[in-house]
């Protein structure tokens, strides 16, 4: 995106993104991760502080410390860390030097946020270089039943200083009332400009790109309403299990862990209005204002599946679901009678992240007595890929070169990014990290989204209480859940790379 390169012509007049990021430069922060020695700062954080290291936007005046329960040497830890980093060196970006310098910044502390012992090492490591225009980020890799610990333990050790920033991790609740007790206990300790709800998915490239997509393309904004698009879909598939968080996710299922966030910010993004200017919370009140418009989901609009397997991984039988199916109606002057159709699941037939925007038909269709039926039926579709392999298709129909008369055959416009930009992508975590830095809470959701998400959810959740999901063969799409064919429509599967 703009604020992370710039564009370079090369030698055959074509376009490249420089290897200059333009944010270099900014202000050097102090990362706390507290809980920096569990999977999710081992996985995700360190990894992608390690790739903008790499890349210049940290830098030796950066500190990053890492916490945990029990105490652990740099060393020991560095051993732990360096298989999650491992595609860095592979690729030839990193060596033992970058590897030893990126080391130099990290600091291992040893904290429980439980007693409070190790708040007063904490409070000294970040009063070395404390300084008004110093971010001190406070990343939470913990469980959410620690947070108000947490907090607590930040202010008595006088950390909470207008400089601070925290950033919690989903889930943040079980449901709308722990939701927002959790928020709460947040609230009471630091203010609402302060904290950063990260939903990873919101960091993909292919995500942001939606609104560069809409709203700096007038060929696309003016299309993209109810007079232009026939229908909707979202599809987040997996071919992964529950693996080793079986327990986990026996407690929050495919509604909480998936639709609630990932699949209802995709929604958001793709349906609403032009903010007035490009402002975190110009942007959030207009997300916002789709939550409020979407229709209370009836039982007959969902459809929960479970791979045949589960309960045999789990140990124990179970209703929680592992596939979600769901029509969405959004009640506003743009999006009046446009269904969108959104599905998740795991253990399905291949992975992949899509959206698909399929486009009403033509009013007339002048080639229908040249024989193009079939083809000439087929609508225009424009498919937004988040991953793998990130890209944009606009499917079209053109006539088929060659002589024998107007034949039409259906075509395809690709940018694919990898083949665009020929050059890594940044993994969400990386930028959604920097932007806590730059105090940009853009890509972060906010507390009223948060419970807007909810006051949709929970009543799907009341009604499906008890409710046996309906098995599904692993390795298929699913089970036959049969929305888009009531309204003779189809779910469109991701294609394959």
């Amino acid at each position: 995106m703009a604020d992370d390169m710039t564009n370079s012509t090369a030698s055959d007049g074509t376009r490249n993104p420089s290897s200059t990021p333009l944010s270099t430069g900014l202000a050097p922060s102090d990362y706390v991760i507290i809980g920096g020695t569990g999977d999710l700062a081992l996985r995700k954080i360190l990894p992608a502080l390690f790739w903008r290291y790499l890349d210049g936007q940290i830098t030796t005046d950066y500190r990053i410390a890492a916490s945990s329960r029990r105490a652990i040497s740099l060393d020991e830890f560095a051993g732990k860390l360096r298989p999650f980093c491992e595609d860095a060196f592979a690729s030839g970006r990193a060596d033992a030097d970058s590897w030893d310098e990126f080391l130099s910044i990290l600091t291992m502390l040893t904290l429980d946020v439980g007693s409070g012992d190790g708040g007063d090492a904490l409070a000294a490591f970040i009063g070395l270089q404390a300084d008004v225009t110093r971010p001190a980020i406070y990343y939470l890799a913990i469980a959410p039943s620690l947070f108000g610990k947490a907090t607590n333990l930040l202010q008595a050790t006088g950390l909470v200083t207008p400089q601070a920033r925290l950033v919690v991790e989903k889930p943040l609740g079980h449901d709308g009332a722990s939701s927002r007790a959790i928020n709460a206990e947040l609230a009471e300790i630091f203010d609402e400009a302060q904290i950063y709800r990260i939903d990873h998915y919101l960091g993909k490239e292919t995500v942001q790109n939606l609104m560069a997509l809409r709203f700096a393309n007038v060929i696309f904004e003016t299309q993209w309403n109810n007079n232009h698009i026939d229908h909707v879909q979202i599809s987040v598939a997996e071919t992964i299990g529950v693996d080793g968080r079986a327990d986990y996710y026996d407690s929050y299922g495919a509604l909480r862990d998936m639709v609630q966030n990932h699949l209802l910010q995709l929604v958001c993004l793709i349906a609403m209005e032009p903010p007035a200017f490009f402002d975190a919370d110009q942007v959030r009140d207009e997300k916002l204002r789709v939550l409020r418009a979407i229709r209370p989901v009836s039982l007959g609009e969902v459809v929960c599946g479970q791979y045949q397997e589960y309960e045999t991984e789990l140990g124990r039988p179970s209703n929680t679901e592992t596939y979600v199916a769901m029509k969405l109606a959004i009640e506003n002057w743009r999006w009046a009678g446009v269904p969108f159709y959104i599905r998740t699941g795991k253990q399905l037939a291949r992975r992949a992240s899509e959206i698909v925007i399929t486009f009403k038909q033509r009013p007339h269709d002048i080639f229908r007595r040249n024989g193009n039926g079939e083809i000439d039926s087929q609508p225009n579709r424009l498919i937004i890929r988040l991953q793998p392999s990130e890209g944009l298709r606009l499917q079209l129909i053109s006539k088929q070169p060659g002589p024998g008369g107007m034949r039409l055959f259906p075509s395809e416009l690709n940018l694919s990014f990898d083949d665009t930009f020929n050059e890594r992508l940044p993994d969400a975590y990386e930028r959604l990290l920097m932007d806590t830095a730059r105090g940009n809470q853009t890509l972060f959701m906010r507390r009223d989204e948060v419970f807007a998400a909810w006051d949709i959810i929970d009543p799907i959740l009341e009604q499906l209480a008890g409710r046996r999901p309906e098995l599904y063969r692993t390795g298929s799409m699913g089970p036959a859940d049969g929305l888009p064919e009531a309204d003779g429509r189809q779910w469109i599967d991701p294609y394959d790379d």
